[in-house]
């Protein structure tokens, strides 16, 4: 074998390396950008998932202040400290509006599995699986049902 063949056939031997070793690279680049995509998604659900353990012990509470609201007296709604409650429950629902969090329409709403649990029936003059009352509010998370809404359906 002459000088310039062997020099041929390493050369040849290295760039089949190099190749190798571009494709093994390359490889590992696209798993670490994978791993890095996992890891991100994987983040993000958990901070979900701690907005949403939070939301469903905040809602409790909220419906609570919403019953006790709701027991005010007409002749007192005008009072300083009946508007300082006011203040409060509408800080407490700008609060869940910016956690995504917004209360399911229920009533007068045609019943959809997907949204509500119907808890009872009730003869009514409304159609046949027509929402007549609402029992419990439900609420949506970013678009995501959390807690249906307990309503009486109508039925014939």
């Amino acid at each position: 074998m002459d000088e310039q063949q062997i020099v041929e056939d390493q050369t040849q031997e290295l760039e089949i390396k190099c190749a190798e070793y571009l494709a093994g690279w390359k490889r590992a680049m696209a798993d670490y950008e994978n791993l890095r995509k996992d890891s991100a998604k994987q983040i993000q659900q958990a901070g979900e998932t701690g907005q949403l353990r939070s939301a469903l012990q905040i809602l409790p509470l909220y419906e609570h202040y919403k019953l006790a609201v709701g027991h005010i007296p007409k002749e007192q709604q005008e009072n300083d400290w009946v508007q300082g409650i006011m203040h409060i429950k509408k800080a407490f629902e700008d609060f869940l509006k910016s956690l995504g969090i917004k209360a399911i329409e229920s009533a007068g709403q045609e019943f959809n599995p997907e949204l509500h649990e119907a808890i009872a029936e009730e003869e009514s003059a409304l159609p046949e699986g027509q929402i007549v009352k609402e029992v419990q509010t439900g609420y949506t998370m970013n678009d995501k049902v959390i807690l249906p809404a307990k309503v009486i359906i109508a039925k014939s």
